[in-house]
C-alpha cells in the first residue's frame, strides 16, 4: 500500500487498513534502524520546529538519514527570517522549494493543515496545539500491536492530562479503528473534553471515567498509558498548581496488575511515572521511542516513493 504524497495532518487520516500497513512496513525496516539503507537517497527532509521537542525531532532526523536522505531545517524561529518580520506562509513557500517533505511542530491548532494547503510538496505534522499529534499516535498503536500481536480486544486505561494532552486525543482517535475499551482516570480539571466524549459515543465505544486510580481498574488494564500534567498548556498557572503532581503511577499501584500489563508514555516525564518502574517488564516507554524511530522510518518512506 503506497502513501506517496499524503499529508499526515490527523490519524484521522489514516485508515486502519493503512495503519496495519505501516505497521509492516515499520517492521520490515527494523533492520536498518541501526545501520542505513539507500531508497531516499536524494531526497531532502525539511524540520521546521516551532516548539521544543527532543525525541519527535530526532526521531525524524535520525529516519530520515538511515533511509539515504538529506535533513534541513530548525528548531528555534528565533534565528530565521521570521524574526524579521516573515509570516509562516513565506517562510513554509520558501523552504517548498529545498525540499520533498516538510515536517512541522508548531504550538498553534490548525498551523500543519495551513500549511499543507500553502504548498505543493507533503507536510507531516509532528505536533500542534493541544489537539493533535498523529505520528505519536502511529507510534503508540504500533508499540501495542508489537508487544500485543493485537489491538482488538484490548483495555486501554489512560492516566494524567486528558484535557491538553495532544498525544491522548490522537491515540483514542487512532484506537477508534480497533474495538477496544476505555478508561480514563484524571484530576476533574483535566477530565476529556466533551467533544472526545462525543466522538466516542458516536462510535458506540464503551468507557469509564474515574478520578482515582483503584485496584479493580488496573487489574482489568492491559495498557496504562500515562501522561504528564503539562504546565506550558495551562492558561492560568494556579488552575496548573491545583493538579500537578496529583497523579503518580507507582509500584504499589502495580501489585494488582496482570503479568501482560504494558505501560506507556509519550515522554518526557516528570514526576508522574516511578522510576523503578523502569526495571519491571511492564515498562514500554523507551522501547516505544525506539518504534516510534520505525514508525517515522515506514511514513517518510511510504509518502516519498
Amino acid at each position: 500500500m503506497s502513501l506517496r504524497g499524503r499529508d499526515i495532518i490527523s490519524i484521522k487520516d489514516v485508515t486502519r487498513e493503512e495503519m496495519l500497513a505501516i505497521f509492516g512496513e515499520a517492521t520490515s525496516l527494523e533492520p536498518y534502524a541501526r545501520s542505513k539503507i539507500d531508497v531516499l537517497k536524494g531526497k531532502v527532509m525539511a524540520l521546521l520546529f516551532f516548539e521544543p521537542s527532543t525525541r519527535t525531532r530526532l526521531s525524524f532526523e535520525t529516519a530520515m538519514k538511515r533511509l539515504g536522505g538529506d535533513v534541513i531545517g530548525f528548531e528555534e524561529p528565533s534565528i530565521t527570517s521570521m524574526a524579521k518580520g516573515e509570516s509562516l506562509m513565506d517562510t513554509v513557500k520558501v523552504v517548498e522549494n529545498y525540499a520533498d517533505v516538510i515536517v512541522v511542530r508548531h504550538p498553534f491548532e490548525g498551523a500543519a493543515k495551513a500549511i499543507a494547503d500553502a504548498v505543493q510538496i507533503p507536510v507531516i505534522n509532528a505536533g500542534s496545539g493541544a489537539l493533535s499529534h498523529p505520528t505519536q499516535a502511529l507510534t503508540d498503536l504500533y508499540t501495542i500491536w508489537r508487544e500485543k500481536g493485537r489491538i482488538d480486544g484490548l483495555t486501554v486505561l489512560f492516566l494524567g492530562d486528558l484535557k491538553y494532552s495532544r498525544a491522548v486525543r490522537s491515540l483514542i482517535q487512532g484506537l477508534l479503528n480497533f474495538k477496544v475499551s476505555f478508561v480514563f482516570v484524571s484530576p476533574e480539571l483535566l477530565r476529556l473534553r466533551e467533544e472526545v466524549r462525543e466522538e466516542l459515543r458516536e462510535q458506540g465505544t464503551s468507557f469509564v471515567e474515574a478520578t482515582s486510580l483503584s485496584q479493580e481498574l488496573i487489574r482489568e488494564a492491559d495498557v496504562i498509558y500515562v501522561t504528564r500534567i503539562q504546565r506550558e498548556r495551562f492558561v492560568d498557572p494556579m488552575e496548573y498548581e491545583k493538579v500537578k503532581g496529583s497523579y503518580k503511577l507507582t509500584m504499589e499501584h502495580l501489585r494488582y496488575a496482570r503479568n501482560d500489563l504494558m505501560v506507556l508514555h509519550p515522554l518526557p516525564r516528570i514526576d508522574e511515572l516511578d522510576r523503578e518502574i523502569d526495571k519491571t517488564p511492564y515498562a514500554k516507554y523507551f522501547k516505544q521511542v525506539f518504534y516510534g524511530l520505525l514508525v517515522r522510518m515506514a511514513l517518510l518512506k511510504m509518502i516519498l516513493t
